[in-house]
């Protein structure tokens, strides 16, 4: 979806949601300079291939952080204004993840083919932009999730595709230990939601069988499992309490190492040196991953030179145009 939005649609689009929802944005952010640097890094994104330099003509300027907001908002911006206005009385829900859309579709009483092409011609009437369809229908796959209506329920479940090779964390990664945890509770959960009992228990074992592929023994995952089996248990069968409030919390921002002290560790020093002195209600320990490789090797930062500043610049800019 993004190289297929054109520049010059796709700064329009934000300009028109800067205007449209003028009332809600803070009356100090500059617009103006904003809509400018956008069109700069939408028309100059430069990217090298071995050698050789190439420069993006056409498309959202991939590799860029802004991409996937861009995209986001100006797609969305054609949605709300044109798509859910012009076909609300069929669109009974639709929801879109980045590029892949889901909705159900109530025909009207007459012109039903009509109808449905006006849509596909409408939906693909915004730049270059061309949608791929699949014609209404009972049963459909959307993502990771297959589902099926019969008579007035759907019924789903989790679909995996037949050329992925589940390269899960392995045993000896240097990753936090919560990774492998936070992966089996929430592979456990979605697997839950989206499966009955039977198909639930075929999928948890084809997702065991493949940790232990990639080296993990039963031995150290039996314990990670009971412990998403508990969360299971308490997240859909007690009530859920609201999240204690991080106002005045204390947070501690670490790279994780493998022989480095653990959670526990750094908390019991907290609570025994510092917890009477500082005037907090709790800390909270946030644990990022160490560089490997690919951060090693992939160059993916600008340097100016010695005598360009980018404050200077922004200045100049917003000088030009208050």
């Amino acid at each position: 979806m993004y190289t297929n939005i054109d520049t010059i649609t796709g700064v329009n689009a934000v300009k028109n949601f800067i205007q449209v929802n003028r009332e809600n944005i803070p009356h100090d952010f500059p617009c103006n300079l904003f809509l400018q640097v956008l069109v700069i890094v939408m028309q100059n994104n430069i990217f090298s291939f071995s050698n050789t330099y190439w420069l993006q003509i056409s498309g959202t300027a991939m590799g860029t952080p802004v991409a996937c907001a861009y995209a986001t908002v100006t797609v969305g911006h054609y949605e709300n204004t044109t798509i859910l206005n012009e076909f609300a009385s069929q669109l009974i829900y639709y929801w879109r993840y980045i590029d892949d859309i889901i909705g159900i579709w109530l025909p009207p009483e007459h012109d039903q083919a009509t109808t449905w092409n006006r849509f596909k011609e409408t939906l693909n009437n915004w730049g270059g932009l061309q949608w791929k369809y699949q014609e209404p229908s009972k049963k459909t796959l959307f993502l990771n999730l297959e589902s099926e209506l019969h008579n007035s329920s759907i019924t789903t479940r989790t679909f995996q595709k037949k050329m992925n090779l589940y390269l899960y964390i392995p045993p000896l990664s240097a990753y936090p230990p919560g990774c492998l945890k936070g992966l089996i509770t929430g592979e456990s959960c979605h697997y839950w939601l989206q499966n009955n009992q039977m198909e639930f228990q075929n999928i948890l074992c084809k997702f065991i069988e493949r940790l232990t592929e990639r080296g993990h023994t039963l031995e150290n995952l039996k314990p990670i499992l009971e412990q998403a089996a508990l969360h299971l248990d308490r997240h859909f069968q007690q009530p859920v309490h609201p999240a204690a409030s991080n106002e005045n919390a204390i947070f501690l921002h670490r790279t994780y190492h493998p022989y480095g002290p653990g959670r526990s560790t750094i908390r019991h020093l907290y609570q025994w040196i510092l917890e009477h002195v500082l005037n907090y209600d709790r800390m909270i320990i946030a644990t990022a991953r160490p560089s490997n490789l690919c951060d090693l090797l992939t160059r993916s930062k600008l340097t100016l030179p010695d005598n360009v500043n980018m404050q200077n610049i922004i200045d100049e800019i917003s000088t030009d145009n208050p």
